[in-house]
């Protein structure tokens, strides 16, 4: 499993905006300068944030883009799958229901599981916040 620039910049784009929450919201243009990306390619990502309810956008001169929920209320997985689709290793555990023909006879599907088992076992377990905490040096003993 890759992630892309895609689901990259999304994590990116999310943490600053709550790194950066003074209470206005925050312009693109501004990410971008602080992130080095491109705010066309940042605005494309916010759309799919938007339409998801992840962020609040307020119009007109003063307006920008605000976090719709606390830090602590976004995992990793939640923004990843948004933005990736499924992060399962192989399509056949991409859905609840496995229905490949040869699952039953297959002896990569445990190595599979494994390890569709540990990536989300990380993504769905950490936040927003404790992104928020590691950027801030608060958090260095994290082990995975």
């Amino acid at each position: 499993m890759k992630i892309s620039t895609k689901g990259r910049y999304a994590l990116r784009l999310m943490l600053d905006l709550a790194m950066n929450d003074a209470g206005e919201p925050i312009r693109i243009k501004e990410i971008a300068a602080r992130q080095g990306i491109s705010d066309k390619y940042l605005e494309q990502i916010i759309s799919i944030l938007n339409k998801a309810g992840y962020v609040r956008s307020v119009r007109g001169p003063q307006g920008g883009y605000r976090l719709a929920r606390k830090p602590k209320e976004y995992t990793v997985g939640m923004i990843l799958r948004l933005t990736e689709g499924s992060l399962a290793p192989v399509s056949c555990l991409e859905f609840e229901e496995n229905d490949c023909p040869r699952k039953e006879a297959c002896a990569t599907l445990r190595l599979w599981k494994k390890i569709d088992d540990a990536v989300n076992g990380v993504v769905d377990n950490v936040t927003l916040e404790d992104l928020m905490e590691w950027q801030e040096g608060k958090a260095d003993d994290y082990v995975i």
